[in-house]
């Protein structure tokens, strides 16, 4: 009988012995072991985690690991961005992280299925934008995150549905999920969305169907490239309506075809018809090559035109010489952009030009267009590219100007360079940035009758000589572009007030030297660009406030950017320069003036008034920087 009494105790002592020889591990495991079972999970990191071993300091020891936020001591955030790291991210490790709140593994390489992060109920912000992910995420991928604030999962390759459980997180105020392949219908969203800088981004998708009520207050740019209705896009048509469409123009088409095929029978079965055609093709001329292109109808008409064609001088300093001579120079094909085709062209005297073909200037007469470029050609300053001379023709025009060797900016910051090759390190930033604000208020004050004196100002818009000094180029065309033509694509156009309300102001190229700032600085392209139309919402911009928001500031550097030992101050001074630049409110957003001033006074290192950075730490430390308060570091960008 007292055997078994004993018994059931016996079962108990078992079980409480298993349980503890498997689970104690885990509850004496360190923050310190759990990071480096993650490292496991990941690959081709290289060197750039090579303080994450167990032989050294902490994580949170004094400097961090590579990518480690901490909080009293603890691990708080994950950011391993721009590493090009591949593997598995190893969510059952992260588990054991009590503190984790905010994660990102933005611009890497990771590919396959979205990762089981709903295992992590008290994160507040995922960050997986520019990977590779692929496939369905599941209904229920994050339930139970109610604590989840912002999810980023943008330029991946997710397909199916927009996960049900995202609708109905009740701290969400940040979703960007645009550049994917989404489909069906938007789910309904729970979420007031009210909150400063909330947004959902839907943009670039294959989503159909109407926009729900929650979500109608926003931008309609967050909604393009989809087939959705309602606002704020234009109202559904009804089904029936569409079809009895979509069957007109199939049948519509399908005769079409039979007649073309009934046409080309005809034309085969009788010789004479045959014959004529042949000698028809036989005809056709096989084409000239003028400046790297086949011979179109403008190449044509230059060449009809011989001695005739005279380009007009816009500068007294230059030696003159013909069109002809310009056109038949070697020529080398600089780029194709949505304002036309640039040439490098090298004439007989070896002095290298750029000839930019332009075609949506065709609503000026001649003389109108004559004296703003005769304007232009006076306007003279270090961080300008000189206008040299133009040729005038209703359907097309020619702007020649200065060869920069150095190319574009854009090109420095986000062409692939070969292993080794260094990046744009922050004395050349710095250098570059106050060349173009000292440009841009030297137009403000030369065109001071022009809204826009700029107008297009962007980063590969601002060209390098051979000392890497800026050159502003594409200045001050407004007045001669198409209006159409220049609402599709000028930078301008995609500013806050012009989506908003259809306007623009003297502050708009502010926004656009803030967006070319926060670019220069973050390494990364504002993607609102590559759109046609209105794009008020400034991806980089909004991005850039989150990242400051979640106080990752120090991490929003652009990691090839060498060079800024003891300088981490006066990059914080230029990011908030920037964020203040393009300010959402028109009326808190800085004048030129104020931003020239801040700028200038910017220096390569940072002063020795310990008191203006004492809380930045060193490059290791950057997630303790406090140098600006949340309020004193965010602005406003509303979706």
């Amino acid at each position: 009988m007292v055997h078994n009494k004993l018994k059931p105790c016996y079962y108990w002592f078992l079980l409480l012995f298993i349980l503890a020889c498997f689970v104690a591990p885990s509850w004496s495991e360190t923050e310190a072991e759990i990071l480096l079972r993650f490292k496991d999970s990941l690959a081709n990191y290289g060197s750039q985690l090579d303080d994450w071993n167990g032989s050294g300091p902490g994580p949170c020891d004094n400097p961090n690991w590579t990518g480690v936020r901490c909080f009293k001591g603890s691990v708080f955030g994950l950011k391993l961005e721009n590493m090009g790291l591949t593997g598995v991210i190893d969510v059952d490790a992260l588990t054991g992280l009590q503190l984790l709140r905010t994660v990102s593994f933005m611009n890497n390489s990771f590919g396959g299925p979205f990762p089981d992060v709903k295992k992590l109920t008290s994160l507040r912000a995922l960050y997986l934008a520019y990977n590779h992910y692929s496939g369905e995420i599941r209904d229920d991928g994050f339930t139970g995150m109610l604590a989840l604030q912002r999810v980023f999962l943008a330029w991946n390759n997710f397909s199916g549905s927009i996960p049900k459980s995202l609708a109905t997180l009740p701290s969400l105020f940040q979703l960007s999920l645009e550049q994917n392949h989404f489909e069906g219908r938007i789910p309904d969203f729970q979420q007031d969305f009210k909150q400063d800088g909330s947004f959902v981004n839907l943009a670039y998708n294959k989503l159909e169907g109407p926009i729900p009520y929650s979500l109608r207050k926003m931008n309609a740019s967050l909604f393009e490239g989809n087939n959705l209705c309602g606002e704020p896009l234009p109202k559904c048509s009804s089904s029936r309506k569409k079809r009895t469409i979509i069957i007109i123009i199939v049948v519509a088409g399908s005769l079409v075809v039979l007649a073309l095929i009934a046409a080309v029978s005809y034309i085969l079965k009788d010789p004479a018809m045959a014959s004529r055609f042949k000698k028809a093709e036989k005809k056709k001329p096989a084409g000239n090559v003028i400046m790297g292109k086949k011979e179109d109808q403008s190449s044509q008409h230059y060449r009809k035109l011989g001695e005739k064609a005279k380009l007009y001088f816009v500068r007294n300093d230059r030696e003159k010489f013909q069109l002809q001579e310009l056109l038949r120079a070697s020529a080398e094909v600089l780029g194709s952009g949505s304002f036309g085709s640039s040439y490098k062209a090298v004439i007989s005297s070896g002095e290298a030009l750029v000839v930019k073909r332009f075609k949506q200037m065709n609503n000026v007469g001649k003389e109108e267009f004559r004296e703003h470029m005769v304007r232009l050609g006076r306007l003279s300053h270090p961080n300008l590219l000189s206008l040299v001379a133009f040729y005038y023709r209703k359907e097309e025009k020619l702007l020649v100007s200065d060869f920069a060797p150095n190319g574009s900016l854009a090109s420095h910051l986000h062409a692939r360079r070969a292993p080794g090759e260094p990046g744009l390190d922050w004395p050349p930033r710095l250098k570059i940035i106050k060349g173009v604000a000292k440009g841009l208020a030297y137009l403000y004050n030369e065109l001071s009758n022009l809204t826009l004196p700029h107008g297009h100002l962007k980063s590969s818009n601002v060209l390098l000589n051979h000392t890497f000094d800026p050159l502003l180029s594409d200045y001050a065309l407004l007045p001669v572009m198409n209006k159409e033509h220049a609402q599709q694509f000028m930078v301008a156009y995609k500013s806050p007030e012009f989506s908003q309300y259809d306007r623009t102001t003297r502050k708009t190229d502010v926004w656009s030297l803030g967006i070319l700032i926060l670019e220069m600085l973050t390494g990364k392209f504002p993607a609102n660009y590559l759109r046609q139309g209105k794009g008020g919402n400034a991806d980089l911009a909004t991005w850039v406030n989150s990242v400051v928001r979640e106080e990752w500031t120090g991490e929003v550097f652009d990691k090839d950017m060498k060079g800024t030992k003891n300088g981490e101050g006066e990059m914080l001074k230029l990011l908030k320069i920037g964020m203040c630049c393009c300010e959402w409110d028109i009326e808190k957003r800085w004048e030129l003036r104020e931003a020239l001033e801040r700028i200038e006074e910017l220096k390569e290192r940072d002063s020795d008034n310990v008191e203006d950075y004492s809380s930045y730490g060193s490059e290791g430390d950057v997630y303790s920087s406090r140098a600006v308060t949340d309020d004193e570091f965010s602005f406003s960008v509303q979706a």
